[in-house]
């Protein structure tokens, strides 16, 4: 039994006879060119996806799925966003078959993430032309993972692939929610200029946030890339809104990045006042950079450092009314628009392990100031939030 295959997205194979009269050095051209950049968008995806594992497998995110495919840093973001999430979502049946093989060997684990990404790829999505060592010895082996894949499904007692999919893969879609970044234009302007093109609808709880139909992509949309509105959930505005700065405030943001919750603080307190921005991570603080020259703000200064090792006798730190803590618990969170249903731990249900206790080393020390009342840091406001 030859378990089905899911259909390509792409078919980027050529006919065996070539291309068709008239046109055989366009049709190469074509062809080159779309090996060239599944080429790359693999490796990025690789990269993308190496962070994401050992961010979820150590509880110290390096951004969720969106942030690190979005960044600036990815070229091909459609292509590579496309193989990390179905590579994911096939992970648990690539790495079954690939162990069944004995194919990842010493030689290969270093390139352990680009193997998992090659063998989606050639097995479960498109035809290829074997333009790398990784994709050669996929290619090469491909009859014994695919026996490997029709002896797993005998052993499960399943008719494809899809069935030895883990059901909580299929989610119910939700709403495209976007920010209006009221730094830069107003919800009245975008509203008009999305309306030629969208079904758009105010939410009624969070202020300047637009609700349109699932599967909408907008991240190619002239005002995403001007920074006029930030493709961000309702759940992630929501902490915002419940710090509630006013302007003039001096607010600290102790885990800003990837900084759509830090520039929608500025968009509340109208540009005035400041913030401190912390992130501990050099190649997410690099991210909360580029988000903040995205708002438009001026009024925050971001900091590679961690929040605990805060000098609360600096005078820099005086007179702070708000706090916003909201520290990364996994590669992504777990709301659907974030993609968490698609980590290992989703499934392992070792999510809340370390969470259970950081609200504890986030809330004893960075408030003590023995100069002050009591001995602690005196605040106004302190939101804390987590994954519930």
């Amino acid at each position: 039994m030859t378990p089905p295959l899911p259909p390509s997205s792409k078919n980027l194979s050529v006919p065996a006879g070539g291309a068709p009269p008239g046109q055989p050095r366009r049709r190469m051209a074509s062809r080159d060119a779309a090996e060239r950049a599944a080429f790359f968008a693999r490796r990025e995806a690789a990269g993308v996806l190496r962070r994401v594992l050992r961010g979820d497998a150590s509880r110290r995110a390096a951004g969720s799925i969106k942030s690190l495919v979005y960044s600036p840093s990815v070229r091909n973001k459609r292509a590579t966003f496309a193989l990390v999430c179905q590579t994911l979502k096939y992970l648990p049946i690539l790495k079954e078959v690939l162990a069944s093989s004995g194919l990842l060997t010493s030689k290969w684990k270093k390139q352990e993430e680009l193997v998992y990404v090659t063998a989606y790829d050639i097995l479960f999505g498109q035809e290829i032309a074997a333009s790398g060592s990784v994709e050669q010895l996929i290619v090469l082996h491909k009859d014994v993972l695919m026996s490997a894949l029709e002896k797993i499904c005998v052993r499960r007692k399943v008719h494809s692939v899809e069935d030895l999919l883990s059901k909580k893969s299929s989610v119910k879609p939700k709403p495209r929610f976007l920010r209006v970044n009221t730094l830069r234009t107003t919800t009245e302007s975008v509203i008009e200029e999305l309306n030629k093109t969208h079904t758009v609808e105010k939410d009624d709880m969070v202020p300047d946030m637009l609700v349109l139909p699932p599967g909408t992509d907008l991240h190619n949309h002239h005002l995403v890339k001007d920074g006029k509105v930030f493709l961000q959930g309702k759940a992630s505005c929501m902490v915002a809104v419940a710090l509630c700065p006013k302007p003039g405030w001096k607010v600290i943001d102790a885990c800003a990045a990837p900084g759509n919750k830090t520039v929608h603080l500025a968009a509340l307190m109208d540009g005035e006042g400041s913030i401190i921005a912390c992130e501990l991570n050099k190649e997410r603080a690099k991210t909360l950079q580029h988000t903040v020259r995205k708002s438009g703000a001026n009024n925050i200064e971001t900091i590679n450092g961690d929040f605990l090792d805060i000098n609360s006798n600096d005078p820099s730190y005086a007179e702070v009314h708000a706090i916003l803590l909201d520290p990364s618990c996994s590669g992504s969170g777990i709301s659907t628009e974030r993609l968490d249903h698609l980590l290992p731990s989703h499934s392992s249900g070792k999510l809340w392990i370390v969470m259970a206790h950081a609200p504890c080393v986030y809330l004893s020390h960075p408030f003590r100031k023995t100069t002050d009342l009591h001995g602690y840091w005196v605040v106004m406001r302190v939101v804390f939030a987590e994954c519930i």
